[in-house]
């Protein structure tokens, strides 16, 4: 992938202390590119630009300027914006639960602050706008495996949002020239994803549950399934989107085209933990559905592999063994 990167390009990473934001940072500054990050700490941490300070060298480090800002301010987008070829935007405010218990902040983040991004990037003439987009768009449409053009209705105020960065991309493309590129997350996991908190996702609140000894709870049967997908594939997706020759606004799923229970997780995880030193031995406590969760979800990757040449490089278990350790040295 770094192949791609044979010049030496300027990027925005919004959200670049958050858990994707902080691996593309990464990735990039490795290439030897030079980043600008904005952040404003709401659901991201300095612990990992720390982290990713210390996985680059010096000199590599020197090519990376921080702001402290938020995507609901203009002038914050502005000032990120400037002089930049490309924009990697990942800053929202993730979560269905998050957005069910307070709709308007999401709303006001995921709407404003991504239309507050779409006009400064535009304005500075930015090259190519790629945003993470998310799976939540195929709502309550039952068909496996979810392919970019057919949707249902969105199940949660945080599904809603997404939806409409995409269609306010559309007409970007449409009214102005300017072309962008969503890419639909399908349960991204990997290193820095934050276990703690009311909306960790489910694979770093599993994790650190097992390796304290403490209670797994699986919300409803254990056979709801998810599509994981490992952060380097996203990575590689991002820096794919930002470079393809495209003429217009488009969205791909990113994802590896698999389906994994609840339940199978579980164990997969503990087998994992197992291979690491680390013995979990309690079976699952069964809870209530959550409001506003899908069934199942499983993507077509078949477009983003064709048109951005997306080769994901990491199945579940695959991810799952890379992560691992960086779970377990967590304190």
């Amino acid at each position: 992938m770094h192949k791609l990167l044979t010049t030496q390009h300027k990027w925005l990473v919004t959200g670049c202390a958050g858990f994707i934001g902080s691996n593309l940072l990464e990735t990039l500054l490795k290439a030897g590119q030079q980043v600008v990050g904005l952040d404003n700490f709401a659901t991201g941490h300095q612990r990992n630009l720390d982290e990713v300070q210390a996985l680059v060298t010096p000199a590599q480090w020197a090519n990376f300027s921080f702001i402290n800002g938020d995507i609901r301010n203009l002038s914050s987008c502005q000032q990120a914006c400037a002089g930049v070829d490309y924009v990697l935007h990942q800053a929202a405010l993730g979560s269905v639960p998050r957005s069910i218990n307070d709709p308007i902040t999401t709303n006001d983040t995921n709407i404003g602050g991504f239309l507050n991004m779409l006009v400064a990037a535009r304005d500075a003439g930015v090259k190519r706008f790629v945003y993470a987009a998310s799976s939540s768009t195929y709502g309550d449409h039952p068909a496996l495996p979810k392919v970019e053009d057919v949707i249902g209705k969105p199940l949660s105020p945080y599904a809603i949002t997404k939806y409409v960065n995409e269609l306010y991309a559309d007409v970007f493309s449409r009214s102005y020239g300017f072309h962008c590129v969503g890419l639909r997350y399908f349960n991204v996991f990997g290193p820095r994803q934050d276990p703690n908190g009311a909306y960790a996702a489910v694979i770093p609140k599993w994790t650190a549950a097992m390796i304290a000894g403490q209670d797994v709870v699986i919300n409803g049967d254990g056979e709801t399934s998810r599509d994981f997908c490992f952060v380097a594939n996203a990575v590689q997706a991002n820096i794919k989107a930002a470079l393809a020759n495209i003429e217009q606004s488009e969205v791909f799923n990113v994802a590896v085209g698999d389906r994994t229970s609840l339940n199978s997780l579980f164990n997969a995880i503990a087998a994992t933990l197992a291979e690491n030193g680390v013995q979990y031995s309690k079976t699952p406590v069964y809870a209530a559905f959550r409001p506003g969760d899908v069934r199942h979800s499983q993507a077509d990757i078949s477009k983003a592999t064709t048109i951005l040449g997306y080769q994901p490089q990491y199945r579940i278990l695959d991810g799952l063994k890379q992560a691992m350790p960086w779970y377990i040295k967590q304190p």
